[in-house]
């Protein structure tokens, strides 16, 4: 395995942003990937001086979700497993806010990333899909409960059921997504955000995110204990080494339904 990073960290004074650089493979996640994630994600809790953190791809995407080829390769535990969660970001529990900045295809466990954060910026060619019903698998990132939770009731249904892909354009306006910019500017755009949030009183930012956090995520413990059992049968299933193989070797799945 090449020793290279997969994650960019950099601090814009007040402001960290993680960048995700695995370009060959659109920035799916691996183990390797998420053990960089979780270990950034603990050095920016750490740091005081840190007041709002970014996470974003490259230009050309943000995430496509985890490696369907390390999932075959048993790396699924890894990557969801573990603080944090899938790639340590899908239950963070950092006190500062965590914005997204998408450029391009935010997929799968990239798209849970994305609704993980606080706050979503959007290139206008930017999209957003759970496409894991495709694959076999089901959105065991959070997607699930929380597609419900940021969008109209029948169009999460038809995201989770149908892999519908949702434009930037619509994410704005069923606000999903909090700023829409123009295409190669989601970055420098969620950089303006952030700066406009590190400039307000940091104990004040904190409270309110922490109270809106308790109100959003109220029943998330039971929530990702169904989450969980329902993994644990999914995962184990002919159909979830069906899906990704038959993505990887770019043909029909054969649906066993077990």
């Amino acid at each position: 395995m090449s020793d290279k990073s997969l994650i960019d960290l950099t601090r814009h004074d007040a402001v960290a942003v993680i960048s995700l650089r695995r370009p060959d493979r659109r920035n799916a996640v691996n183990a390797a990937m998420a053990g960089e994630l979780r270990r950034a994600l603990t050095g920016i809790g750490a740091d005081p001086a840190v007041r709002v953190a970014i996470l974003t791809g490259d230009a050309a995407c943000f995430c496509a979700g985890m490696d369907l080829a390390a999932f075959l390769d048993g790396q699924g535990q890894e990557i969801n497993s573990g603080p944090g969660r899938f790639a340590g970001v899908a239950a963070h529990t950092l006190d500062i806010p965590l914005l997204a900045a998408v450029e391009g295809p935010a997929l799968a466990g990239g798209f849970e990333m994305a609704l993980a954060c606080d706050m979503i910026v959007a290139g206008q060619d930017a999209f957003f899909g759970l496409p894991e019903v495709r694959v076999g698998l089901f959105p065991a990132a959070g997607g699930a409960f929380r597609l419900m939770r940021a969008l109209p009731p029948n169009l999460a249904m038809e995201m989770l059921c149908a892999g519908r892909r949702l434009t930037a354009a619509e994410a704005h306006r069923f606000g999903l997504v909090n700023r829409l910019a123009p295409a190669g500017t989601a970055l420098a755009t969620a950089l303006d955000l952030a700066r406009e949030i590190a400039a307000m009183a940091p104990i004040g930012v904190r409270a309110g995110l922490r109270l809106a956090r308790a109100a959003r995520d109220a029943d998330a413990d039971r929530l990702w204990a169904e989450n969980d059992a329902l993994w644990a049968v999914v995962s184990a299933s002919a159909d979830a080494a069906e899906g990704p193989r038959a993505f990887l070797e770019k043909r029909p799945p054969a649906w066993k339904g077990a």
